[in-house]
C-alpha cells in the first residue's frame, strides 16, 4: 500500500507544495511547529532515509538546501533547523524548520492548526523564492 506521502506525489491527496523537481518533492507539514515547517521527500517510496543509496541521499540533502534557502527567505527566522525522525510515515523524509531558539524544534510542543489560506499563502511565498 503507498504511503501517505507517495499518495502526495501522485496527487491523490492535496498538499501545499512549495518545491520540486524530477525525484524529490516539498510540502508543508499540516500541523506545523512553526509557520513554514516543511518536508522534503524522495518521490521514490523507501521507508528508511538511510537505505537510499548513497547519490539519493546527497541529491535529497541537495534539495533540501535549495528549500531551506527558500524558507529562509520567507520566514523571519536565525535559521533552518533540520530533523529526520522517520517514525510517522514509512517513507523518507527531511523536517526543515524555521527556529530562532532550540525549542523550536521541540515534537512534543503543540503543534499549529493553521488554515488553507494561511498555508496556501505561506507556500506560494516559499515556492516563489524557491524558484528565483
Amino acid at each position: 500500500m503507498a504511503s501517505l506521502f507517495t499518495k502526495i506525489v501522485n496527487r491523490e491527496i492535496p498538499a501545499h507544495i512549495v518545491a520540486e523537481d524530477d525525484d524529490h518533492l516539498a510540502f508543508l507539514d499540516i500541523n506545523p511547529l512553526v509557520m513554514g515547517h516543511s518536508l522534503v521527500i524522495p518521490k521514490q517510496e523507501v521507508d528508511y532515509i538511510y537505505d537510499l543509496s548513497d547519490e539519493q541521499l546527497a541529491n535529497i540533502h541537495l534539495f533540501a538546501k535549495k528549500v531551506a534557502n527558500a524558507i529562509e527567505k520567507t520566514v523571519s527566522c536565525n535559521r533552518i533547523g533540520i530533523a529526520v525522525i522517520g517514525l510517522e510515515v514509512p517513507h523518507a523524509h527531511i523536517h526543515l524548520i524555521p527556529i530562532n531558539a532550540m525549542d523550536d524544534m521541540n515534537f512534543s510542543r503543540p503543534k499549529l492548526h493553521p488554515t488553507q489560506n494561511e498555508l496556501a499563502a505561506i507556500a506560494g511565498a516559499i515556492k516563489e523564492n524557491y524558484l528565483t
